[in-house]
């Protein structure tokens, strides 16, 4: 589960002024484990400065698709992506963890369906997969796609779009939303929020019509998306959520010397299992979360974002209570199987058992 593989770097496009997509060519004897579903994310490893770094990136290339490609755009002080920005390149190889998420529903031949997407900016880059795979493997199936944008100039994957929009003139809308270049249309100038997504349901299309919804973007995009749809009668359980970026801070993030100032609490014996093997530790309850006190004993664990984001970190809580500070990857269901996101989990009983091989 945790292991990285080492993967070649077969491209490095520059798609706009701060986006590259990486192709990835994945050696035969790994062909395998790197079967994806269209909406999944790579984790990427790399080693900067003399730190370890790991990142995960969505999956940009269809289901049929010869080579893995990751959409990757700079962030302000984002160490990964900057570095990948500025220093990867083709012969290269860069570590990775076989393909991860549940941000896709099934898909067959005999399905019609219509879906619908919302992404913004970045949040484009498992759509593209997901849009793709989607008018191949379901042909009596259509798609429309609201992507929200700056400008022109920011729009990831344009020309791929277009192509795909004139290759299934019936059964692909795509419709740009930018918020500071002015539009004939001015439903479409602005934010994809709450308001403009009503403006989109009572005007442009019918939310009966829609079986499966993806929203793909910053936090505040897509919760008030989600409200939206729901609001407007679209069942919440036709809505797949993936986040990229969050604000929400997490104890993770609180600084040590604060945490050393805490009334000293009782110790939780935490026993995790990976990989067919169990190890016990024993932290103290509040001051760290179950992925950070086990990495910090030694034990190597999946994990990309540490924000509750990507779901690398999911693991079955076999036993025991735990607090999950934020949770913006796993579904409702998987919470009440028992799942939790490591990272984001702190003990609230004296002993917890967690299993990653769940």
């Amino acid at each position: 589960m945790t292991k990285f593989y080492p993967v070649k770097v077969a491209d490095v496009r520059r798609e706009t002024r701060d986006a590259i997509v990486l192709t990835l060519d994945v050696p035969k004897e790994y062909k395998e484990a790197f079967r994806f579903v269209p909406g999944q994310y790579l984790t990427l490893r790399a080693t900067i400065d003399g730190e370890e770094v790991r990142r995960s990136y969505s999956i940009c290339a269809a289901a049929n698709d010869t080579h893995l490609r990751v959409g990757i755009k700079k962030v302000a002080g984002g160490l990964f992506s900057n570095w990948a920005s500025e220093h990867l390149a083709p012969g290269q190889t860069i570590e990775a963890m076989p393909p991860m998420g549940n941000f896709h529903v099934p898909l067959g031949a005999q399905q019609k369906r219509h879906f619908v997407g919302f992404a913004a900016g970045s949040g484009i880059t498992p759509l593209l997969s997901i849009v793709k795979s989607t008018l191949t493997a379901e042909p009596q199936s259509s798609f429309t796609l609201f992507y929200g944008n700056r400008a022109s100039s920011t729009i990831m994957f344009r020309e791929e779009l277009e192509d795909l929009k004139n290759e299934h003139l019936d059964r692909f809308s795509l419709i740009h939303v930018l918020s500071r270049e002015q539009q004939d249309i001015d439903l479409f100038n602005g934010r994809i929020d709450k308001e403009k997504c009503d403006q989109l349901l009572e005007h442009w299309i019918d939310v009966s019509s829609i079986d499966t919804a993806f929203i793909c973007g910053p936090q505040d995009m897509m919760v008030g998306v989600a409200q939206s749809l729901e609001e407007h009668g679209l069942d919440k359980r036709r809505i797949k959520f993936e986040l990229f970026a969050t604000s929400t801070p997490g104890r993770r993030q609180r600084r040590p010397e604060e945490a050393k100032a805490e009334k000293r609490q009782n110790l939780c014996e935490a026993t995790i299992v990976i990989d067919g093997r169990a190890r016990t530790i024993s932290f103290e309850k509040g001051t760290s979360s179950v992925l950070d006190a086990a990495t910090a004993e030694g034990l190597e664990l999946p994990y990309a974002c540490k924000g509750g984001v990507c779901s690398t970190c999911r693991a079955m809580l076999v036993e025991g209570e735990v607090d999950m500070d934020a949770n913006f990857a796993l579904e409702d269901y998987e919470v009440a199987r028992g799942y939790i996101l490591t990272c984001q989990s702190y003990p609230v009983t004296d002993k917890i058992v967690v299993d990653f091989d769940k």
